[in-house]
């Protein structure tokens, strides 16, 4: 088969920007319209149209002069009076006003927007997010973040209290707007929320006060705040409990906290996370006391889920970046997407990019059960979650340093986009659990939560629509029966030096899975070739002095 080649555009760096990002990928239409219901994707295509050429031209513009001038904070003014303000360049703020204005992406869960009548299922807010963070990446956070406090209040909180903040967190109208954050971390405690030192104290007026040190708050001036502290004399998780933290007080005044820095990140340069000293600061218990890490894990979980389709959502742009350099770019006489090793490379990159879009539409369906009271749903986004941020979010790191590459040093250069996808990329495996914190809880959901059968019969579900000859049916079957046996022993036997083994063989057998389903129901046969793949080069044995390379499933993935 042919080999898709564009024009030669003459000696100039071949630039991407202008492109539209939902056009540039052929199975964006076909996977959107697979997994939402068919009246909401008629709906909302031409706002996927719309948003796509916003990724490649505008928002990524935004995206780029936010990232070069990062917020800074004032703690004093110039008359001497203490302040914490936190001065955003007027890119970001237009792209707050993009994400949660114009395409509501924090309210879409909630209340009906974009001309729909009703609150959308995850899939589609899932759909626009993974568009969205293809040109930015950092505001994502403060959107997934004031998305999940909503749906953790409504879950938890006292009905009264949050009826007062509902409204203003799910309105699009962007002055109204109240932005959720959550503040949990603390410098001695990390990943052991049981560490947690931050005091709540209760009050004769039925509110509480918070004294101590949060130190990594993202979104650090958000209007509300989910913060874990200690309101119970005891040791360990039973002592914490979840409360809501107002950046004004009842009274109307500024609460009692400071800002006492900004941290100089990596990556997500054009977002604000800080460090906060509580100083007595006003809250409001949300949920039972003294079990605030088990209804902040369901705030935790959303977070996660949302790491790891922004993952999905870098790859995809860093895929498409190399696609469109590699297709315009000659090198020794030939295109670079003609040459063997390059053909290779670019194929690798697909195919972990196109396992985590599985994946994050696999979770998101999963997802939508779960708020639908289905059981089996529950479990299996209970499980999905996990591994989509430990294993996506890892291959991200891989393939955005691999499409830099094929740009060469240009891709190194911070004018170009690829610079801030890498630094980007590396967020999603520390942020809401390390790689092995994210693993060991893979072992919990099976252990603890008995999800591993939930997602056994997804597969098999999914398996039977494949359209597999009788032998690749077998085979797939027969390692999904291995990939579950085994992390059901080590879950069994607490082998937590094994649980990133486990959990990736999880991913993979069910990513390759899904990437066979939709091969046979979205009109996207290649996808079958990238399903072998994941078989065959992650989950098979392998003999590493033996040749591998298959040319005509190449062909077939790169021609698309």
């Amino acid at each position: 088969m042919a080999i898709k080649t564009e024009p030669h555009l003459g000696k100039a760096i071949p630039d991407s920007r202008g492109i539209n990002l939902y056009r540039a990928d052929p199975d964006a239409a076909a996977l959107f319209a697979h997994y939402l219901p068919e009246a909401l994707f008629r709906h909302l295509e031409p706002t996927f149209v719309y948003l796509g050429a916003l990724a490649g031209g505008q928002l990524d513009q935004l995206a780029t002069i936010a990232d070069h001038n990062p917020p800074t904070l004032t703690v004093r003014r110039r008359t001497g009076e203490d302040c914490n303000v936190i001065d955003k360049h007027s890119a970001y703020i237009e792209m707050e006003r993009l994400a949660f204005s114009e395409f509501g992406l924090a309210a879409l869960s909630h209340r009906g927007a974009l001309g729909w009548p009703d609150p959308m299922p995850p899939a589609a807010k899932y759909a626009l997010t993974y568009l969205f963070v293809q040109a930015e990446f950092g505001l994502m956070c403060p959107v997934s973040m004031t998305d999940s406090l909503t749906r953790t209040l409504k879950r938890y909180g006292d009905p009264n209290l949050a009826a007062r903040f509902i409204e203003r967190l799910t309105t699009l109208d962007f002055d109204e707007l109240f932005q959720g954050a959550m503040f949990m971390t603390e410098q001695e405690a990390g990943s052991d929320v049981s560490a947690t030192t931050t005091r709540a104290v209760l009050q004769p007026d039925g509110t509480w006060r918070l004294s101590g040190d949060k130190w990594f708050c993202s979104n650090a001036d958000a209007d509300l705040a989910m913060v874990l502290a200690r309101s119970e004399d005891m040791p360990g998780m039973k002592g914490i409990s979840l409360f809501l933290l107002p950046k004004v007080k009842s009274d109307g005044l500024t609460n009692d906290y400071r800002i006492l820095r900004l941290k100089d990140k990596l990556g997500t340069r054009s977002m604000a996370s800080g460090e906060i000293r509580l100083e007595g600061a006003e809250a409001y218990l949300v949920g039972e006391r003294g079990r605030g890490f088990n209804q902040m894990a369901d705030m935790v979980n959303n977070s996660r889920l949302s790491n790891g389709v922004r993952a999905a959502g870098l790859m995809r742009r860093a895929v498409t970046e190399a696609l469109f350099v590699s297709r315009r770019r000659q090198a020794f006489g030939k295109r670079l997407i003609e040459l063997p090793l390059m053909r290779r490379q670019l194929v690798k990159m697909l195919v972990w990019a196109e396992q985590a879009r599985t994946m994050m539409f696999l979770t998101a369906d999963a997802l939508d059960r779960a708020d639908r009271s289905d059981a089996i749903g529950a479990k299996l986004a209970r499980i999905l979650t996990p591994l989509i941020k430990f294993r996506a979010c890892r291959d991200a790191r891989k393939v955005t340093g691999d499409a830099m590459e094929v740009r060469g040093g240009c891709g190194y250069i911070e004018e170009w986009a690829d610079a801030r996808l890498l630094r980007d990329a590396h967020l999603g495996s520390i942020w809401e659990g390390t790689s092995n914190i994210v693993a060991l809880d893979v072992l919990r959901a099976i252990s603890r939560d008995d999800a591993l059968p939930a997602l056994k019969t997804c597969d098999d579900a999914l398996l039977r629509v494949a359209s597999l000859d009788s032998q690749t049916h077998a085979l797939f079957a027969a390692t999904l029966n291995r990939a579950c046996a085994f992390a059901a022993e080590v879950a069994t036997q607490k082998s937590e030096a094994l649980a990133r083994q486990a959990a990736s063989a999880l991913y993979h057998i069910t990513s390759a899975i899904g990437l066979a389903c939709e091969a046979a129901t979205c009109g996207t046969p290649h996808r079958q070739a990238l399903a072998h793949m994941v078989l065959t080069h992650r989950l098979l044995p392998r003999d590493p002095l033996c040749g591998d390379v298959d040319a005509a499933d190449f062909d077939d993935v790169l021609a698309n």
